[in-house]
C-alpha cells in the first residue's frame, strides 16, 4: 500500500539529499570537479591527458565527501597524493588541496550564477510536512547551510546532517549509510520507517546498505537503470511524480 505521497504505509520521515534533489547544484558541482581535475591532469600528463568525464563524475565523485571524491577518482587513474590537511591552499598537490581547489571554483560559480531550487521538490517537502512526516537534509557538502539559506529553505528540515556535521561526528560519507542513519537517529525514527531521496549512485548504495524503508532515485541525467541497479525502489524524474499537494 502506498500513501498519497507515493510512499509505503508506515514511513515516518523523509531524508533528502541536497545537490540534484533539492537544488540544481549537481551540474555546478560536476563543472567544478571537471575544471579542477582537467587542470590537474593537464599539468601532470601534458596536452594528451585524458579528461575527466561524466561517467567519472557519476562513478567516483557524485554524492561522496570532497576528499573521498578526490581520492576515488585519482585512484581510478592510478594516482596517489599525500592527504595533506583540511587547511591546504588550493594549489597544494594533496588530496585536501585538490578538494579545496574544487570548492573554491564551486563557490565562485555559486556566487556568479546563484542557486536554483527544484520547485517540484519544495512543493513535495511542503506536502510531506503537512502530512506530519519529519524531514532531514543529508548532504556531503560543507556548504549545505549556506545553500539552503540562499533559497530560504532552512525551515523545511528538522535535522541537518552535512559535511560539517559528518566531520564533527567522524561519520564516513556515502556510499556508507552512516550520515542517513544519523539523520534518522536524530529524528527518533527507525531506518525501516524512513525514506531516502537521492540522485547519486553512492546515495543509492547508502540507502540500500542502511536498510531504509524506501529509497527514491531522482533521475536528472538519464541514469534510471543505474539507479535501480544501485538499490532504488522507485525512480522519478521529479518528486512531483510521487504525488502530494504538488
Amino acid at each position: 500500500m502506498t500513501t498519497q505521497l507515493g510512499l509505503p504505509e508506515g514511513i515516518q520521515a523523509c531524508l533528502f539529499d541536497l545537490d540534484g534533489v533539492v537544488t540544481r547544484t549537481a551540474v555546478v558541482h560536476a563543472a567544478a570537479w571537471k575544471a579542477t581535475f582537467d587542470a590537474f591532469l593537464r599539468e601532470r600528463d601534458g596536452a594528451d591527458f585524458r579528461p575527466f568525464s561524466d561517467s567519472d563524475y557519476d562513478q567516483f565523485v557524485d554524492g561522496r565527501p570532497r576528499a573521498d571524491g578526490v581520492r576515488s577518482f585519482l585512484a581510478s587513474r592510478g594516482i596517489e597524493l599525500p592527504e595533506g590537511t583540511p587547511g591546504d591552499p588550493p594549489d597544494t598537490r594533496s588530496v585536501n588541496g585538490v578538494g579545496n581547489r574544487k570548492n573554491e571554483l564551486l563557490l565562485e560559480k555559486i556566487r556568479t550564477d546563484g542557486v536554483e531550487p527544484y520547485e517540484g521538490t519544495l512543493r513535495y517537502i511542503d506536502a510531506v510536512r503537512a502530512a506530519g512526516l519529519s524531514t532531514a537534509i543529508v548532504s556531503s557538502s560543507a556548504n549545505t547551510r549556506d545553500v539552503l539559506h540562499s533559497i530560504a529553505a532552512e525551515q523545511l528540515f528538522d535535522v541537518r546532517i552535512d559535511g560539517v556535521v559528518a566531520r564533527e561526528r567522524k561519520l564516513p560519507g556515502k556510499p556508507h549509510p552512516d550520515t542517513f542513519l544519523a539523520a534518522a537517529r536524530d529524528l527518533g525514527v527507525e531506518p525501516s520507517r524512513a525514506a531516502v531521496f537521492e540522485d547519486a549512485l553512492a546515495g543509492m548504495d547508502a540507502g540500500r546498505s542502511g536498510h531504509f524503508g524506501f529509497v527514491v532515485g531522482v533521475d536528472r541525467v538519464g541514469q534510471t537503470d543505474a539507479l535501480y541497479a544501485h538499490g532504488a525502489d522507485r525512480v522519478v524524474k521529479d518528486l512531483a511524480e510521487l504525488g502530494g499537494n504538488t
